[in-house]
């Protein structure tokens, strides 16, 4: 839960958006199959830019951060 926590703050939503073009950089260094993690790394990125947690509604939180304090 603390993990979500964090994902769904502002640091949480740099940490995705990093993560994300860390793997679509990666991916495209090397290449060949390796472009597969390119794909993958879309993924973190979009969350991170679009601010949504896939992670969150496992922990019975909304998929979009509130930003706000929390109970």
């Amino acid at each position: 839960m603390a993990f979500v926590n964090l994902m769904q703050s502002t640091a949480g939503r740099a940490v995705r958006a990093a993560a994300g073009l860390v793997l679509v950089a990666v991916g495209l260094i090397l290449g060949g199959g390796w472009l597969a993690l390119a794909v993958i790394g879309l993924l973190p990125l979009a969350a991170g830019v679009f601010d949504f947690c896939l992670l969150a509604p496992l922990a019975h939180q909304p998929i979009r951060a509130t930003h706000g304090p929390r109970p």
